[in-house]
C-alpha cells in the first residue's frame, strides 16, 4: 500500500502538534512505520487519504460497537444539531439517556456525565475519596483509567507503550497516595490493606482489562475484591470505560455477577462522541454537589450532540440483544482461525477474549496480569503489525491494547482477516 499523503500529512503535523499526534499511541512509535490518516470511514472499514481501504479491528477503541457512520446515530446528531451544539444548561436528553443507563445497569440510581473516560475515572477517585474520607487509593499494574495523575503510576497502554510505566509531573504525595497491586493477584492486593486498614478509600480497576492487551478476571479475585471491600469499609470502583455496553447490557458486573459501588463509563455511551460518566448509589451520589461538598463540574458536560449520539446508539443495542451474540460468535471465529494458523507455523501464541475484545500475545506463557503481557515478543508483534497493515487490516498499533469489533463486520471480512493472518505469519 502506499501511504504517501499520510506520510506528507504527519510530516506537517509534527510542526504543529506535540508528537504529531493528540494522543501518542497514534504515532506508531510502538510499532514503526508511518501512522494512517484517516480521511473517512463506513461500516467495518476505514479509508485514508491515500484512497487505502482497511478492515477495522479498533473500532475507535471501542465506542463504533455499531460500526461506523451508523445511520441512525448520524440522523440523530445531524437533526440535533441543527437545534445548536451546546448551550451549557441541562436539556431532557441528559435525562433519558440517564434513565436508559440506569435501567440497565445493576447497583446505581444517579448518574454523572462528563466528557472524557479520564474525567469519569478521575471524578470517580474523588467521589469515592470524599465519600470515605481517606486519601489511598490501590489500582492494579496494567490497568489504564486515563491520563489522572494518580491513575499514570505503572499504567498499561500508552504509557507501557513507551516504556514509561510512571510519567513525569506526578508529584511524590500522589505517588504516596496511590498503591500498585498486580492483577488477579489477591495476595498482592491483601497486603496494602494489612498495612493501611484505615486508609484506602477505593480499589480501581478494570474488571475485564484492555489496557494490556485484554485480560479477563479470574472470578474469585474479583469476588474476594468484593469482600475486601466490603469488610474495610473501601469503595470498589469499576473502570467501564471500555467493557460498559461492549461486553453486555449490564456491563462486566452484569457478566461477572459482581457489583462495584461506583461505576465509570464513556465510549459506548456517547455513540463515538467525546463522553464520559460515573454513577452510583442514591446515598454515594448524594455527596456531590451541589446536594453534597465534594465538587465537579464542567461547561460541555451533557453535550446535546454526545447525548443525543449515545442514547440513539444505546436504543439500536437495547432493541437487538443478539448484537452480543452475534460479536461474539465473530469473535471466536476469528480466534479459532489465528489459533489454527499460529499452530500450524509453531509460533508461541496466546490469544485472550472477552466478548468481543480480543488480543493476540507472542508468548508462550499466560497472560493474566502485566508482568506476563510484558514478556510478548515485541519484535514478533512489529511484524504482525504492519504485515497485517499492509494488507489492509488495522489492528491497535501496540502489543498493549485490545481490539474491538463491531457489528458491521462481515465473516467475508473475518475470512479476508485470516487469509491476510496466514500470509503474513508466515513471513515472520
Amino acid at each position: 500500500m502506499i501511504y504517501q499523503r499520510s506520510s506528507k500529512l504527519f510530516k506537517t503535523a509534527k510542526n504543529y502538534l506535540a508528537g504529531g499526534v493528540n494522543s501518542p499511541v497514534r504515532a506508531f512509535k510502538a510499532v514503526g512505520g508511518t501512522p494512517i490518516f484517516i480521511k473517512y470511514a463506513k461500516g467495518a472499514y476505514l479509508f485514508d487519504e491515500d484512497g487505502n481501504k482497511f478492515i477495522d479491528y479498533i473500532s475507535s477503541w471501542g465506542p463504533m460497537i455499531l460500526g461506523h457512520a451508523y445511520e441512525s446515530v448520524i440522523n440523530a446528531i445531524s437533526e440535533i444539531a441543527k437545534n445548536g451544539t451546546s448551550f451549557g444548561t441541562p436539556t431532557e436528553i441528559e435525562t433519558e439517556i440517564a434513565k436508559l443507563v440506569i435501567s440497565k445497569v445493576s447497583n446505581i440510581d444517579k448518574i454523572r456525565f462528563v466528557n472524557s473516560g479520564t474525567e469519569a475515572c478521575m471524578s470517580s477517585i474523588r467521589l469515592a475519596r470524599g465519600y470515605t474520607k481517606r486519601d489511598k487509593i490501590l489500582k492494579f499494574a496494567g490497568c489504564y483509567h486515563g491520563h489522572s495523575d494518580s491513575f499514570l503510576i505503572k499504567a498499561g497502554s500508552g504509557a507501557s507503550t513507551f516504556g514509561v510505566p510512571t510519567s513525569l509531573g506526578i508529584t511524590r504525595g500522589t505517588s504516596k497516595d496511590t498503591l500498585v497491586a498486580d492483577y488477579n493477584n489477591l495476595d498482592s492486593v491483601k497486603k496494602h490493606f494489612k498495612e493501611f486498614p484505615d486508609q484506602i478509600a477505593a480499589i480501581i480497576l478494570e474488571p475485564i482489562a484492555g489496557n494490556m492487551g485484554c485480560i479477563p478476571p479470574k472470578l474469585e479475585f474479583i469476588q474476594n475484591l468484593r469482600r475486601l471491600c466490603d469488610n474495610y469499609g473501601s469503595i470498589l470502583i469499576f473502570d467501564e470505560v471500555m467493557t460498559g455496553f461492549r461486553v453486555g447490557l449490564g456491563g462486566a458486573q452484569e457478566s461477572l455477577k459482581v457489583n462495584a459501588d461506583i461505576v465509570a463509563f464513556g465510549k459506548i455511551i456517547g455513540g463515538g462522541l467525546p463522553v464520559g460518566a460515573f454513577a452510583a448509589s442514591n446515598k454515594i451520589m448524594e455527596s456531590l454537589a451541589p446536594d453534597g461538598l465534594i465538587y465537579q463540574a464542567g461547561t460541555l458536560s451533557g453535550n446535546p450532540l454526545a447525548m443525543i449520539a449515545g442514547l440513539t446508539t444505546l436504543k439500536e443495542i437495547v432493541n437487538d440483544p443478539d448484537i452480543y451474540s452475534r460479536l461474539e460468535e465473530k469473535t471466536k471465529t476469528l480466534k479459532f482461525g489465528m489459533e489454527k494458523v499460529l499452530n500450524k507455523k509453531g509460533i508461541p501464541f496466546k490469544i485472550n477474549m472477552f466478548g468481543s475484545m480480543i488480543s493476540l500475545h507472542f508468548t508462550e506463557t499466560e497472560v493474566f496480569d502485566f508482568i506476563s503481557a510484558s514478556k510478548g515478543d515485541n519484535n514478533n508483534f512489529k511484524k504482525y503489525f504492519n504485515g497485517m497493515l499492509r494488507e489492509g487490516i488495522y489492528l491497535p498499533p501496540s502489543a498493549y491494547e485490545s481490539c474491538f469489533l463491531n457489528d458491521a463486520l462481515s465473516y467475508d471480512d473475518i475470512d479476508f482477516t485470516l487469509n491476510a493472518f496466514d500470509k503474513v505469519i508466515s513471513s515472520i
